[in-house]
């Protein structure tokens, strides 16, 4: 029997190992779909990477055994699910709720553990990370180039979280603790998580704060005719309150697509958004995310302007995703 599973498990590992190439790039996809994504919705996040398992990783984990012997993994080609990894990093709680939703919207979700409220539930502190494990339909399977039936691991965490766990994996995993020290690093990470929950209450209570508070845009100080990112996203946070903020580039990149509209001012934008029915344009989008200021934005000039907005220079790398769009704000 241990014979069996010895060649079973060696045959899994060439196999993964003669397809790792593909994989590679499999995982390239992935983190272009994500990014793609939150760039559409216009969620704020600061990075999107990805990793593939490698040979090494894969054999020790085709190789774990129970307690009693038995093969965790016993058919490791398919019940080993993190082969494809993606880590998606936000700056506070709230992005990651958002990011979360997002991908349950839009991917099949097949696994959700949010790990902090799991380590919450234990009376204690300690990794916080939301883990998904998704899997893209046939057709967009298909069309980014992943083989169907392909999920891939979605690592969620805030940028405090991120650093946490990053370090103290390189301590206890990569390092050595030795044995009489082992209670006092346990105590000291223990002690680190709290405070870095704590800090990242403050990041969304300042985050926060700071949306009400920026009401008054400062004038712009260049030539630049475009609005300045900083003074559209003072507009936004009071024109679509319940809305997250964006990535600061996309605030300059709607600032260009405004400009092309013949948009240069804050005035001018108020009078365009003056008559969109913004809970029309929420009913026919149908949101199950919570959508940046950036994309709110996007789809009332989408409403407003239609066709000639679609056309604009600055959208011809997204025509069909807005012509799609369009559709379901004219349905």
């Amino acid at each position: 029997m241990a014979s069996n599973q010895s060649t079973r498990i060696r045959r899994a590992v060439a196999r993964y190992a003669a397809g790792h190439e593909a994989l590679r790039a499999a995982t390239d996809a992935y983190v272009g779909v994500v990014t793609r994504m939150l760039d559409d919705a216009g969620i704020n996040y600061l990075a999107v990477s990805g990793r593939t398992k490698s040979v090494e990783s894969f054999a020790g984990k085709a190789a774990r055994r129970s307690r009693g012997g038995r093969l965790v993994h016993p058919k490791p080609l398919t019940d080993i699910t993190d082969q494809i990894g993606v880590r998606v990093v936000t700056y506070v709680q709230a992005d990651v709720d958002a990011v979360a939703q997002l991908l349950a919207a839009q991917l099949d979700v097949r696994d959700d553990r949010d790990m902090g409220q799991e380590t919450a539930a234990e009376g204690r502190f300690g990794y916080s990370s939301r883990h998904l494990l998704v899997a893209l339909d046939e057709e967009r399977a298909r069309e980014a180039g992943i083989p169907p039936e392909q999920p891939a691991s979605v690592q969620i965490r805030t940028v405090l979280q991120h650093a946490w766990a990053e370090f103290e994996h390189d301590i206890r995993y990569k390092g050595s603790v030795p044995e009489e020290h082992a209670h006092d690093f346990d105590r000291r990470f223990t002690l680190a998580a709290g405070l870095l929950e704590l800090a990242d209450q403050q990041f969304t209570a300042i985050r926060d704060r700071h949306r009400e508070e920026l009401t008054s845009p400062a004038d712009a100080l260049d030539d630049d005719p475009r609005i300045s990112p900083t003074d559209l996203a003072a507009f936004l946070a009071g024109q679509f309150v319940d809305a997250g903020w964006s990535r600061t580039d996309h605030y300059a990149w709607i600032s260009g697509l405004l400009l092309e509209l013949g948009i240069s001012s804050l005035s001018e934008l108020r009078e365009v958004l003056r008559d969109v029915d913004v809970e029309d344009i929420e009913a026919r989008m149908g949101y199950r995310y919570p959508p940046g200021a950036v994309r709110r934005l996007d789809d009332s000039l989408l409403q407003v302007f239609g066709d000639r907005y679609v056309a604009l220079h600055g959208n011809a790398h997204r025509q069909d995703l807005l012509t799609t769009r369009l559709a379901r704000l004219h349905a």
